[in-house]
């Protein structure tokens, strides 16, 4: 294999590991998107590490942990080749909804599980899923800094956190990354996520930078059945708001038709190149269940969008309709 098949590497954070600049979100290949093919996910995980992505990402409310399950044979299997990212904080509450979890007692708990349903001895990232702000950070990261101390462990992470709890996370114990959404439709994080981890030294992990597919400008959320289910249920792509906030991609399809790539190429791209706008490492985690999807985004951390163009792209987020979330502790 020619070495320019392979993509550049960055490192997750001051001290942390050395990653592919791109990583695959597993996700999507037990729930939520619709049906799956066990098969090709299976391929598209040996393909993603035959082209340098080393950061796979899942988590343990995924499918209720089959999704740590599903991707377990890849993992052990590549064990010193690839980076192993997985999370807690969701769980199911006394009456089947869903609550989130960050005392002691749970971490400790769900790190076992995690470690048992992956068959491995070490998981080398750690998220805590989303913050519950009724459980102090000192609780919280001091629990998970345990488990780097007793080896289970070996960085830390967090998701959906601001500045401000990044900062007091960061002082109890270094936190190697920050997962949060980031996109041309959802840049909330660069208020005052992006600013304190550039400047601690952390690494920002962007999942849905595709916008779950939207700004791909190929799904139909229009249809609520089957694998766009899932989506549904986020206010931007239904009903008026997603006719509306599809229009607002025609820069991006005029872009990818001037430089003969796809819409998807050009929205990775961006997210890519944060990096050198926000002077931290990016590495975007793209779902993805298709070897052939997955080439396209990976040739996306090739492609340098000119000042221009990313003028053009500049004022999206502003014009988007429609809340993120319809609560934080819905899940994805």
């Amino acid at each position: 294999m020619h070495s320019n098949q392979y993509i550049d590497t960055t490192q997750l954070g001051t001290g942390g590991p050395l990653v592919g600049v791109q990583g695959l979100g597993a996700m999507g290949m037990t729930s939520y998107y619709g049906d799956s093919d066990p098969e090709l996910s299976r391929q598209t995980l040996a393909s993603a590490l035959d082209h340098g992505v080393t950061l796979f990402d899942t988590a343990d409310f995924y499918s209720f942990g089959k999704n740590e399950e599903f991707i377990a044979p890849f993992v052990q299997a590549n064990r010193n080749d690839i980076t192993i990212a997985t999370k807690f904080g969701y769980a199911m509450g006394l009456n089947g909804e869903v609550v989130i979890r960050n005392d002691r007692a749970h971490i400790r708990a769900a790190v076992d599980a995690s470690l048992q349903r992956l068959g491995i001895d070490v998981i080398d990232v750690y998220y805590m899923h989303r913050r519950n702000p009724e459980v102090p950070l000192a609780e919280s990261v001091g629990a998970m800094s345990e488990l780097v101390q007793e080896g289970k462990v070996r960085y830390l992470g967090l998701s959906e956190v601001s500045g401000t709890e990044l900062r007091e996370a960061h002082a109890i114990h270094s936190i190697a990354a920050v997962e949060q959404e980031w996109s041309l439709f959802n840049r909330q994080v660069e208020d005052t996520t992006v600013p304190v981890a550039a400047e601690l030294g952390v690494a920002l992990v962007p999942y849905s930078p595709l916008g779950r597919g939207f700004l791909t400008g190929k799904v139909d959320f229009s249809d609520k059945s089957g694998p766009n289910e899932a989506r549904g249920s986020f206010a931007q792509y239904s009903g008026d708001n997603a006719a509306r906030n599809a229009a607002l991609l025609q820069p991006v399809h005029d872009i990818a038709a001037q430089r003969g790539v796809s819409t998807a190429q050009i929205a990775l791209a961006w997210v890519q190149q944060r990096s050198l706008v926000h002077g931290l490492p990016v590495v975007p985690i793209p779902g993805t269940r298709k070897p052939e999807r997955l080439l396209e985004n990976l040739a996306a951390t090739r492609l340098v969008l000119d000042d221009s163009e990313l003028q053009l792209l500049e004022p999206i987020s502003s014009q988007v309709a429609g809340d993120r979330y319809p609560d934080m502790t819905k899940l994805m």
